[in-house]
């Protein structure tokens, strides 16, 4: 039991790529508890990278990232608890004492690769340690939940969900995108990477004459050219735009403006742009796989396989669906409401404050 208010180290040295979904994690987590943090007696402390400064309001606590503080963290006595908010996290929980929180955003390493190198096994191994000194194991969805618990025993009761928010991007209409499309598009958002499976949408493009517009964060790899591939052994290359990083004005423009979203990734912890677009009471396409179809639940359309004939099928009976039924977009945005930032820094301050008080 802490009689003062508790010093609490919240981890974000993950932040360093504002196009990336451990970004907004961090950002929109942080806002919200900084929020909170008034109804609370805590005293919030950010762990930040080395460069880059998130724009966070109030000016709170903050303590650059070093790399000597793999070593040794000179301040490691000073916090009644840490929470790390990701499995990469660079500031190592044995380098810190008091309780100690870590939340896992997926095992995605076990979808992405048929066999497993070493450095992958050394990665698992290296979150197995940090799961047995941590106090409390958060997963961001139940599906995650079950991957922990499956491949790391020493989790079982200490675990528990908490979802993911996600921001309800606000349109500017005087904006407009750097990439205009030209015709009723489907749009899809992610890092462009194999796991997101944007090469099987050009098959959407069969039959109309929509465009397809991909946007995200380049990677050092031929999955671009895959896509493109795709699309041009169809015959569907010159309606495909892929745009590489863009704006919260660009992405809120596609969202507000787009026929259909569609997120067909094999390899999930939570997936962000769902609720995102379900925002804007859009369509929504989804896979089967991991995280997704919990997230999407049942204001969401499934593409069961990846075959362009099932793929047509379920896009063109969905939209025709979505279109002649008026409730349908608002259960959308009904089902997007459910995910909030409030309630996920909530769920946090309330297990800082159970391991804070335990006995």
């Amino acid at each position: 039991m802490i009689n003062r208010p508790a010093n609490i180290l919240v981890t974000l040295d993950s932040m360093k790529n504002p196009n990336t979904g451990l970004f907004y994690f961090g950002y929109s987590l942080a806002q919200a508890l900084l929020k909170l943090q008034k109804k609370s007696d805590l005293e919030l402390n950010f762990y930040l990278p080395k460069k880059g400064t998130p724009l966070f309001k109030g000016k709170p606590n903050t303590i650059r990232h070093n790399e000597f503080y793999k070593y040794y963290f000179p301040k490691r006595n000073k916090f009644d608890l840490t929470h790390f908010t990701d499995q990469i996290c660079r500031l190592k929980p044995t380098k810190v004492l008091g309780k100690k929180i870590i939340t896992i955003h997926d095992l995605n390493v076990l979808y992405e690769n048929k066999e497993l190198s070493n450095n992958h096994i050394a990665y698992l191994e290296r979150l197995g340690n940090y799961i047995g000194y941590c106090d409390r194991v958060v997963a961001i969805s139940k599906f995650v939940a079950s991957d922990i618990l499956k491949h790391f025993p020493q989790a079982k009761n200490k675990i528990e969900v908490v979802y993911n928010g996600a921001d309800e991007l606000t349109v500017d209409k005087t904006h407009i995108p750097d990439y205009l499309p030209q015709k009723p598009f489907i749009f899809s958002i992610g890092e462009l990477l194999a796991k997101k499976n944007f090469h099987v949408l050009p098959a959407l493009l069969e039959d109309n004459d929509y465009e397809l517009v991909i946007s995200g964060n380049h990677h050092p790899s031929d999955y671009e050219s895959k896509i493109v591939e795709a699309a041009q052994s169809l015959g569907f290359k010159d309606r495909l735009k892929i745009t590489g990083p863009i704006t919260d004005k660009d992405k809120a423009w596609y969202y507000n403006n787009c026929l259909a979203f569609a997120f067909p990734s094999i390899a999930e912890g939570f997936g962000l742009p769902i609720i995102e677009a379900m925002h804007f009471g859009k369509p929504v396409f989804l896979s089967t796989h991991t995280a997704v179809p919990e997230v999407g639940g049942d204001a969401a359309f499934y593409f069961k396989n990846f075959s362009q004939a099932h793929m047509q099928q379920v896009f063109k009976e969905g939209l025709e669906k979505f279109n002649s039924d008026p409730t349908l977009k608002q259960k959308a945005k009904l089902r997007a409401a459910e995910f909030t930032w409030e309630k996920a820094a909530a769920s946090y301050l309330r297990i800082y404050d159970e391991l804070l008080n335990k006995n």
